[in-house]
């Protein structure tokens, strides 16, 4: 991993705690934007060496390569890097109507960012060697007859409980709808 990651953390982590004397040069909310802002491209920066090593193509894609993730980690993992990805994202943006983010919340931010950047650095070394093999010739793979899945509708698809249908649960019916005041 490049340090250019570690760099915008501590960068955060000092504007979350600047020395006596700054103390008025920015507004809290303004430190806070601006260490939201420092987390984000860390972890932005961190996810692109990952996949530098990994699959090198996935660098040019945007929100892609978060959701890819969960292919070369753990799904909690995956899901961890994205709601945090996305909290810091919306902490960035200055809307109108809206406070800033707090101090506690940002130094929360500060800290799954920095548990996620070493889940991935161990990660990256395990899935490095093993998750892109070789293609061989074109002879190889005409050879090797691709695998058949046990049914059709699974191929490309982990096996996983199916997702339940919405509603109420088999057996109950829906309460009908309100309707006036009573």
């Amino acid at each position: 991993m490049t340090e250019n990651a570690r760099e915008l953390l501590s960068a955060a982590q000092a504007l979350l705690q600047p020395p006596a004397d700054t103390m008025g040069s920015l507004s809290p909310g303004a430190r806070t934007r601006a260490a939201a802002m420092l987390l984000r491209l860390a972890l932005e920066q961190r996810l692109d060496d990952f996949w530098r090593g990994v699959a090198p193509g996935m660098t040019r894609t945007e929100k892609h390569r978060i959701l890819c993730l969960e292919a070369y980690t753990d799904r909690g993992t995956a899901r961890r890097w994205y709601l945090t990805w996305s909290a810091l994202s919306g902490a960035c943006h200055h809307r109108t109507h809206e406070l800033p983010p707090s101090l506690a919340e940002i130094q929360g931010r500060l800290l799954e960012v920095n548990t996620l950047l070493d889940v991935l650095d161990m990660s990256a070394d395990a899935t490095a060697a093993t998750v892109i093999a070789p293609l061989g010739t074109a002879a190889d793979r005409a050879a090797t007859p691709p695998a058949t899945p046990a049914a059709p509708w699974a191929q490309g698809r982990r096996a996983t409980r199916p997702a339940p249908k919405p509603g109420p649960p088999p057996g109950l019916r829906a309460a009908p709808p309100v309707v006036g005041g009573a």
